[in-house]
């Protein structure tokens, strides 16, 4: 992380002679006309010139200094003359301030511990470069503000540590070892060496998909019951995945000694709505007409979380299989009948 703030010499508040050339401060001077040009307006040059402290001849200068680094910067003609910074085909490094690091920091930490469905492994990987890098002072802050916050989320999956997330990102990312206590599904307790692979979001949850050194296999981990992870910065050479994808080796592994159920629903609803309010992991629904939509999918859930999932998206549907769904539902409307006391 790069502060944008710095300050001009003396050459170069009163103009540099010939317009105020280099000098040491053009490094932190840059930085700070970048920052301005973020911001999506148009910046004259004589708004530039006041706000850097230079000449406008040094603030063209500086101009073509960020277009030669690869920034898309755009000149419009007249008496004026303007500067704005505008999409190019790759994307530079960008500048931040401390008000907008910790803004970005806060928001990637409050989505990463939870399997945001659309961001996914993404915004972990954009949390694990951007702590990195960032000032011990900002570091604070951004924790700060995280222990005075609690999240009002709606979702099925279990609630994730950031820092375990940016670890685990970190260590695959680097091919560096990994070691982390584990806490398997019937409560046992154990410590896992592994090489890690890929962080995989279904959803609901975050799964690791890392090879385990001590028992000499491919395994996967609900990172929900990962504690205390930590990179012993010991390098490895990936070794291939049997399946070649992560995500596909993650869906093999949750079905595999697990009953499938081919479901199929109607909803009365369009497809948008329904696609809103539903896990990507039970498909896309299929619009039948303008109101009404299909989903189709193959899962291995239990049916009376699906019965109790389809209910919630609050709209009305008809269940055609699998028949334990029927039946689950059946029990379920006549518990919640019995609930309301009519």
């Amino acid at each position: 992380m790069t502060s944008t703030s710095g300050t001009t010499s003396a050459s170069e508040r009163s103009g540099g002679g010939a317009g105020g050339g280099g000098g040491a401060d053009t490094p932190a001077r840059l930085l700070q006309l970048l920052s301005l040009l973020q911001t999506p307006r148009e910046w004259p040059g004589g708004e530039l010139s006041e706000r850097l402290g230079v000449s406008r001849r040094t603030v063209r200068r500086d101009v073509d200094r960020l277009r030669d680094l690869g920034y898309p910067v755009q000149a419009s003609q007249g008496a004026t003359g303007g500067y704005r910074l505008v999409a190019g085909k790759a994307m530079p490094p960008l500048v931040l301030d401390d008000e907008e690091a910790v803004a970005i920091a806060v928001g990637l930490r409050a989505g990463a511990g939870h399997a945001v469905e659309g961001v996914e492994e993404a915004s972990v990987r954009a949390l694990a470069k951007l702590e990195q890098v960032l000032p011990s002072r900002l570091r604070h802050r951004v924790q700060t503000l995280q222990i005075a916050t609690t999240p009002l989320t709606s979702g099925d999956g279990a609630t994730i540590a950031p820092e375990t997330l940016t670890v685990m990102a970190s260590a695959a990312a680097g091919q560096e070892r990994l070691r982390f206590a584990y806490r398997s599904g019937d409560g046992t307790e154990s410590r896992r060496l592994t090489e890690p692979h890929r962080l995989v979001s279904t959803g609901r949850r975050w799964y690791l998909v890392a090879y385990d050194i001590d028992r000499d296999d491919w395994r996967t981990f609900r990172v929900d019951r990962v504690s205390s992870p930590f990179a012993t910065g010991a390098r490895f050479v990936p070794r291939e995945l049997p399946t070649g994808d992560a995500a596909e080796y993650i869906r093999r592994s949750m079905w595999r000694g697990q009953p499938s159920y081919a479901i199929d629903v109607t909803y009365e609803a369009s497809a948008e709505s329904v696609a809103a309010r539903l896990p990507a992991a039970l498909g896309t629904p299929e619009p039948l007409t303008a109101t009404t939509c299909r989903v189709r999918a193959t899962v291995t859930d239990a049916v009376e979380w699906l019965a109790v999932r389809l209910a919630m998206t609050g709209f009305d549907f008809v269940a055609h299989e699998p028949p334990e769904l029927i039946a689950s539902l059946r029990e379920l409307g006549s518990r919640l009948t019995l609930a309301s006391g009519t």
